[in-house]
């Protein structure tokens, strides 16, 4: 979907939309590119049969897939078809060079992997070439204090290194400084719920430009933005 700026009662349909299925028109375990022409009817077909999660593109134009089945991340060029692994892949677990459903990602300028490790409760970075990840967000068990998160989900990582992440089962989003060993609340945390300052399962985040935080509000069917300090 496609939302215009100051307009919040009509979105636009600009990808899928026709129901599950195998058609270029749908989505169904595979990535698929869409033009961003206002013409475009159908899709063109990147990767077939994977569990896609999460994705991101780095400024090089690889893109990079979370499988949530086969706790992995791979990067593709274009045309590849396999890709070439870039975190996990060493079967489910909690080891650092292992994943437990990684979801959302993020990859910075360095081409260095940041991983929402859902069911681990925490976010891995993986370095360019690493053979195993560094806990930068929670790894304390699940939980809600500040030194633990609870099924993260949709991240942003910005140009000082600083995370954002969203914390699903806490239902608030979280900072954490590099290095840091505990995050700091920065919305939400106040509960499930509908408030303006509640959350009903948060997953993706972005901000734009201004700094401004926009985020999915998953059940209680809403975007909301946030002017972060």
């Amino acid at each position: 979907m496609q939302w215009k700026n100051g307009n919040t009662t009509n979105g636009q349909v600009v990808a899928g939309g026709n129901g599950r299925g195998n058609g270029l028109n749908q989505f169904n375990h595979r990535v698929v590119r869409w033009s961003r022409r206002s013409d475009t009817t159908q899709g063109e077909i990147l990767i077939n049969d994977i569990n896609c999660y999460g994705l991101a593109m780095d400024e090089q134009r690889y893109l990079y897939i979370s499988d949530d089945e086969k706790h992995e991340v791979r990067r593709y060029q274009s045309v590849e078809k396999i890709g070439t692994l870039v975190a996990g892949g060493n079967g489910q677990g909690g080891g650092l060079n292992q994943l437990n459903v990684p979801t959302y990602l993020f990859v910075d300028r360095q081409q260095n992997v940041y991983v929402s490790d859902r069911n681990n409760h925490r976010v891995m970075k993986w370095n360019k070439g690493a053979k195993e990840g560094i806990v930068v967000a929670g790894g304390q068990g699940e939980g809600d204090a500040l030194t633990q998160l609870n099924h993260p989900q949709g991240l942003f990582v910005d140009a000082l290194g600083t995370l954002y992440v969203a914390d699903e089962g806490n239902n608030r989003v979280m900072r954490w400084t590099q290095g840091a060993k505990q995050g700091t609340v920065i919305v939400g945390g106040n509960g499930k719920g509908a408030g303006a300052n509640q959350f009903n399962i948060p997953y993706g985040l972005s901000f734009d430009r201004h700094g401004n935080l926009y985020v999915a509000d998953m059940s209680n069917n809403r975007v909301q933005r946030f002017s972060i300090e």
